[in-house]
């Protein structure tokens, strides 16, 4: 064989093993586009007064038109929570009288440099753009998601509220927002039917509303109100201990987002999803009439019991006791563990790499599956102005392996903060 040709060859083994350039990771040394690029927890808002995404709006835009020039990206998948229906304080009406498709315009309008971004790649189809619903965006229709992003691909499960993805051609891969796992933020179709029929949404949504109107008010130091205490029922059986592991959880809630509301003030304004009343967060919260007595619930009554028949009906795979699911539905760990429950250790599973966002909290965690093989978590993390003691603005490379003796599928996490690439970790496999 010539020498000439012998070096050329050497060099092009070397480069199918190299991975993306460390400067910018979405130039490699080859023109192919097989990047998956995966984003999620954008939290674009109707209202730049309170929505969650605002001073990154612009990095997002410069980000998104960065994807769009690559040579080398295949994908961009939205793995959820890219449209915010839940962050709005309780005591606004989010459709001002009018209905879902009007919300969902004037979160184009109000974010309208990102959507046209995303609107020149879907239409270029040099990308595949693919998204999959998130939490805050639940009950948003496939319909009014394509009203802003004509010709967007969406994932969704038969259930209005979820999706799980694996892109063409990688089965092993499977990206979801994650909330499906979570006792406060996973579709609820069997809470609240009498007085909101067909109702999907969870109590997580009257969560982010009070957590809203605290960010609203200014971050009071003080709640207006206090909690009235609630013990456990000495002679309860499992739903009211169940019961009461919910109370706690919103105790929690309400220490940590103070509202300058008395708790028996009707102000959470709702006219979403079936609901049609204005409530007060008593109406949220469990109580009792004696101490260690009955531990009763008006919203969500029984919502403790149900859990089972709610994670058949959404479709979890391997299902998640409830005092586990209630206790640690505030804990990032929490969703994390799930990848590796309903994936990597299900025996009818044959996923090795896991996406979820959701949790805000970015990392890569690796593993062995039930058949002690290397697996991949990676959280995407998300795109908040704020996001306390995390980082924020950060993205997921998944780079597919060739078919050569060497390579490795490579998962990569960075962060955008300043408009300048950060590997924040990043972990490899051999598929």
């Amino acid at each position: 064989m010539p020498f000439v040709l012998l070096v050329i060859l050497s060099l092009n083994v070397l480069n199918s093993c190299q991975k993306p350039d460390s400067i910018d990771p979405f130039k490699h040394f080859t023109m192919e586009r097989n990047q998956i690029v995966v984003i999620s927890d954008i939290h674009l808002g109707a209202d730049l007064a309170y929505a969650e995404c605002k001073k990154n709006l612009p990095y997002l835009e410069e980000f998104l038109n960065r994807v769009r020039f690559s040579s080398n990206v295949k994908e961009l998948v939205i793995a959820g929570d890219l449209l915010d229906e839940w962050f709005v304080p309780a005591n606004i009406d989010t459709y001002q009288g009018k209905d879902q498709a009007d919300f969902v315009r004037r979160i184009a309008e109000a974010n309208k440099g990102v959507i046209d971004v995303l609107k020149k790649i879907i239409r270029e189809k040099r990308i595949l753009v693919t998204y999959v619903p998130g939490n805050h965006d639940l009950t948003i229709s496939e319909a009014n998601v394509e009203l802003i992003l004509p010709g967007i691909n969406q994932k969704r499960d038969p259930e209005l509220g979820l999706g799980t993805y694996s892109p063409q051609g990688y089965p092993y891969i499977a990206i979801e927002h994650g909330h499906r796992y979570n006792f406060f933020c996973a579709p609820d179709p069997i809470s609240n039917q009498d007085i909101a029929p067909g109702t999907i949404t969870p109590p997580g949504y009257f969560f982010t509303r009070i957590a809203a109107l605290f960010v609203a008010q200014g971050h009071p130091d003080k709640a207006a109100d206090t909690l009235p205490e609630v013990t456990r029922n000495a002679t309860g059986d499992e739903s009211q201990n169940l019961l009461f592991a919910y109370w706690n959880m919103w105790a929690w809630t309400l220490k940590n987002f103070r509202i300058l509301n008395k708790y028996d003030e009707q102000l959470i304004m709702t006219n979403v999803d079936g609901f049609t009343g204005t409530f007060a967060v008593n109406d949220l919260i469990p109580y009792q009439e004696t101490p260690g007595g009955f531990i009763d619930l008006d919203l969500y009554n029984g919502i403790q019991d149900n859990w089972l028949q709610r994670q058949t009906r959404n479709r979890v795979q391997v299902p998640i006791p409830a005092l586990q699911a209630i206790s640690g539905s505030a804990l990032s760990t929490e969703t994390d563990a799930q990848a590796a429950t309903q994936y990597f250790l299900n025996p009818r599973s044959t996923v090795r790499i896991v996406v979820f966002g959701h949790s805000h909290d970015a990392r890569i965690q690796s593993s062995f599956d039930h058949l002690q093989q290397k697996c991949i978590y990676v959280n995407s993390g998300t795109w908040i102005d704020n996001n306390p003691d995390k980082t924020t603005m950060n993205f997921v490379i998944i780079t597919p392996q060739e078919e050569d003796c060497c390579s490795k599928t490579h998962v990569s996490l960075y962060n955008f903060q300043n408009e300048v690439y950060t590997l924040m970790a990043e972990d490899s496999v051999r598929l």
